[in-house]
């Protein structure tokens, strides 16, 4: 994989390029199909993905196959990263909407870089955090438009 692919997103920007190497020697890029699944929720959280190109659909598994949108991703943003909150688990279901290219690293190797690199550690973990926050705030955002114009029962 191009060492390229990773200094242009934004998580990368605080690599060095001798860190730059050690992440791209544990990272690929994966074509998926529309329709297809990256990773169910509560499957083992060993990677971080980033969309490079095309659209991942980001869900809550309820009961009886059904789910609960909770984000649309597309080209330059980043998922899966369990490794920054010591979860061993993934806690949505990720699926391709469309034809897309994610890139995909070893959530070890990027844990080992931050924990090698204090420095290096607080700044992408700030930005996973922030982006992470982000989607919670909008998830909580849709959640309340959805209640707002639920009827309401005086029984």
């Amino acid at each position: 994989m191009p060492v390229a692919k990773l200094e242009k997103e934004e998580i990368f920007k605080f690599l060095r390029p001798e860190q730059v190497n050690r992440l791209s020697s544990v990272s690929q890029v994966i074509a998926f199909k529309a329709g297809d699944t990256v990773y169910h929720r509560g499957a083992k959280a060993s990677s971080f993905y980033i969309v490079l190109k095309g659209q991942v659909a980001l869900r809550l598994p309820v009961k009886e196959g059904a789910s609960i949108p909770i984000d649309e991703l597309t080209a330059g943003n980043m998922f899966g990263g369990c490794v920054s909150f010591a979860m061993d688990s993934y806690t949505l279901s990720a699926q391709c909407t469309e034809d897309s290219k994610l890139l995909k690293i070893e959530a070890a190797a990027l844990k080992k870089l931050m924990d090698d690199d204090p420095l290096l550690g607080y700044n992408i973990q700030s930005k996973i955090s922030e982006i992470y926050f982000k989607r919670y705030v909008q998830t909580m955002e849709k959640l309340q438009a959805i209640i707002m114009n639920m009827p309401l029962s005086l029984d």
